[in-house]
């Protein structure tokens, strides 16, 4: 399976984030390109993937998660949070989760 995915969980609550918008850039457009957007499901991903297998290709992308409209506090750390990667084989599948609080956010690779 290729392409990209991903799943937001609140590490304050251990327990899936719904209802976060997430949105999918091409950065190597100039300027960048959104490519999709969405918000989690009850368990804290999005219904189809953010790059669907049959449009997967090499290049360098960002995922921008809106943490502070979730979160809807005066003392939240970051509005949204970007995270940049790059694909070099766009055979393989890959899953950004994101990890958050209202002050700390953290990311990985994922399966």
């Amino acid at each position: 399976m290729a392409g990209i995915s991903t799943h937001v969980l609140d590490v304050s609550l251990g327990k899936p984030i719904a209802g976060m918008q997430i949105e999918l850039f091409d950065i190597a457009a100039q300027p960048p390109k959104m490519i999709s957007r969405a918000r989690t499901n009850a368990d804290g991903r999005t219904d189809s993937p953010m790059l669907p297998a049959t449009q997967a290709r090499t290049g360098e992308f960002e995922l921008r998660f809106y943490v502070a409209e979730y979160f809807k506090s005066a003392d939240v750390f970051a509005d949204i949070v970007p995270v940049r990667f790059s694909i070099a084989d766009a055979t393989q599948h890959y899953h950004v989760p994101l990890i958050c609080s209202a002050w700390s956010f953290g990311t990985y690779r994922g399966s």
